[in-house]
């Protein structure tokens, strides 16, 4: 998995429960407390997901909680920073979400061993869209979070449930 990823979660952390929580979490999940990420760096899946479940017993969160703060923090202020230029186009939750895959396909084009989830959608009528997430890292509830995120962005209110571990419904306003 992409270092950009960790470094979302580690500056969601210091910023809302301070450094020492980060370092807690990081020391949870076996790495050294100082450890340090470039973006594009690769990292073990494990060795993330680890630091996830180290994050969310840190933090006091379940995974859900932990997935829709990391969720929301990455659409409205990580990626403000950094793929801001993503968001241009886009003028509601349903065109933004409608474009993740062609986004993603894109970066796996452009950044070397870059493994993005893809997705599928179908809908079920012309408000309720189901989004099928492909990926074998199992982290739907991370999606779920971000689409809650995309929601908050565009100041929609979504309607997003999972239906398994391999698809959401969302339903637009």
């Amino acid at each position: 998995m992409k270092a950009v990823i960790v470094n979302c979660m580690a500056d969601m952390v210091k910023e809302k429960y301070g450094r020492a929580k980060w370092e807690q979490c990081l020391e949870a999940a076996g790495m050294n407390k100082l450890s340090y990420f470039l973006s594009t760096q690769d990292i073990e899946d494990g060795a993330v997901m680890k630091l996830v479940e180290a994050g969310a017993r840190v933090l006091g969160m379940n995974m859900s909680q932990l997935a829709d703060a990391y969720g929301d923090y990455w659409v409205n202020t990580y990626a403000q920073k950094i793929y801001k230029v993503y968001f241009r186009g886009a003028s509601s939750a349903k065109d933004f979400l409608l474009k993740m895959d062609q986004l993603h396909e894109t970066v796996t084009q452009n950044i070397a061993n870059a493994r993005p989830p893809r997705f599928e959608y179908r809908w079920k009528n012309d408000k309720t869209l189901v989004m099928s997430y492909k990926s074998e890292r199992g982290m739907i509830d991370f999606l779920m979070g971000l689409v809650k995120g995309v929601g908050k962005h565009f100041n929609e209110r979504l309607n997003v449930v999972k239906l398994n571990n391999r698809e959401l419904e969302v339903t637009f306003p």
